[in-house]
């Protein structure tokens, strides 16, 4: 395992510091559009536009993977990252800011699917997991500390927009200069939203709320912050406790979901991040209270995405799998980009109390489903459900490389179809002759 990662030092390095600059980007752009006096309604509408992007990515980025290789993909669109966030610096205009976060997204959305391929190929079966759980330390550690660097200038100059550039244009350095094996890299397949939907409703309609909720999160979380008259200081330390609530809640409920089953916990963390949501609604001042309840919210919302995917892989066959996870990706960006300008609404309407009201009215709505789909059919014994494995709910396509799905498996589970259809054949074949010898024939 060590000596994996010291193989991919270069790519942890650089994935390190690309984070360190999206998690500080994304909160600057909210205090900066409330500074700046976009109103919610309209800065919910420019921060839904990275989602936007990563939704085009997700689909574009791997032709251009397969045409020019993971290294020039890579170098380009870091490079277009790091374009955007200046150009940002130069033009606030909500337009042009929409156009900007989209073509960050869509950036974004490359560089994750270069870096998560290159750990799946670097790393064997059996040790995916541990790599990917030391990769979302990396990610989460480097958004939460994106959150920190927001003290450094004030966010009403360029300085943090330039510092933001130079952190993603840094992070090539080290993945270009590497000598490691590119990745070899195959096109995800898919699975149709409504046929996912038939084989787990509550997977489908749980990713897409969960995906409302991420978008609220890093979309709106720093207008909020901002519009309760915190300080920039505070802004950065209630964006980073709402990660860290999210990182540290991620194994004990995961442990949970290996123990009873996923739809259990589901509602469990459900209703427990409604009712806390609901509760933060009613607290105006900070203190040890307000920062123990808003890690809390982060802490039962963000792993909802794993618990997702687990509770969907639980009634899908191997070869099923890896289609099935890019609907996943996709639900979670979709309800992403409604999340933003959904809950920017209700709080330009309602108040910016209303962050914490959206995202008790989401949970509540998947915790309600969730147990209405627990009377319609009965559930996976524990013993031959799926183990949890951790996913980041900041990086799009890392339910794609779920370290319990095996190609060896894959293949010889698609191989026993083939045994079992071609057996199925045979009999038939072996009693249509029959019938033919033994049916007189006026009744042939």
């Amino acid at each position: 395992m060590l000596n994996i990662i010291s193989n991919s030092w270069a790519l942890f390095l650089g994935m390190g510091l690309i984070m360190l600059g999206n998690g500080l980007q994304a909160t600057l752009l909210g205090v900066r559009a409330s500074i700046e006096d976009f109103g919610k309604t309209i800065t919910g509408v420019v921060m839904s536009g990275y989602f936007i992007g990563i939704i085009a990515g997700c689909n574009i980025v791997p032709k251009i993977v397969n045409r020019v290789g993971h290294v020039r993909t890579f170098g380009a669109l870091a490079s277009l990252a790091s374009t955007s966030i200046l150009v940002q610096a130069i033009f606030v205009t909500p337009w042009v800011w929409s156009i900007m976060r989209f073509v960050t997204g869509f950036a974004y959305a490359g560089i994750y699917i270069v870096a998560e391929s290159w750990i799946n190929e670097a790393s064997e079966n059996g040790k995916r997991g541990k790599l990917l759980s030391f990769y979302m330390l990396v990610s989460l550690g480097g958004m939460a500390g994106g959150q920190m660097l927001l003290n450094i200038a004030h966010p009403s100059g360029f300085e943090l927009f330039v510092l933001a550039s130079l952190l993603i244009s840094l992070a090539v350095i080290p993945i270009l200069l590497s000598n490691a094996r590119a990745p070899q890299f195959d096109v995800m397949e898919h699975i149709g939203i409504v046929k996912l939907y038939r084989v787990s409703p509550l997977g489908v309609f749980g990713m897409f709320v969960t995906g409302m909720s991420i978008g609220t999160f890093f979309g709106m979380g720093a207008v909020y912050a901002t519009d309760m008259g915190l300080s920039v200081k505070d802004v950065s330390f209630f964006m980073g406790t709402l990660i860290l609530g999210g990182f540290l809640f991620q194994y004990p409920l995961g442990w949970l979901s290996d123990r009873f089953r996923p739809i259990n916990v589901i509602i469990f963390s459900c209703v427990g991040g409604a009712v806390v949501s609901f509760v933060a609604m009613k607290i105006t001042g900070q203190g040890l209270l307000f920062y123990t309840i808003v890690a809390t919210v982060g802490g039962l919302a963000m792993p909802l995405y794993s618990l997702c995917c687990v509770h969907t892989n639980d009634y899908l066959t191997p070869t099923q799998m890896v289609a099935a996870s890019g609907t996943l990706v996709l639900l979670s960006a979709i309800g992403a980009a409604v999340g933003c300008p959904v809950t920017a609404f209700a709080m330009e309407t309602l108040g910016p109390q209303a962050f914490f009201g959206s995202l008790g009215v989401m949970l509540s709505s998947v915790a309600v489903f969730a147990i209405w789909r627990s009377t319609q059919r009965t559930e996976i014994e524990i013993a031959e459900q799926g183990d949890f494995v951790v996913m980041a709910t900041t990086n799009p396509l890392t339910a794609s490389l779920n370290p319990d799905v095996d190609l060896a498996e894959i293949e010889a589970a698609a191989d026993e179809e083939a045994e079992d259809i071609l057996s199925s054949f045979e009999e038939l074949v072996i009693d249509l002759e029959s019938a033919d010898t033994d049916t007189p024939t006026d009744e042939k």
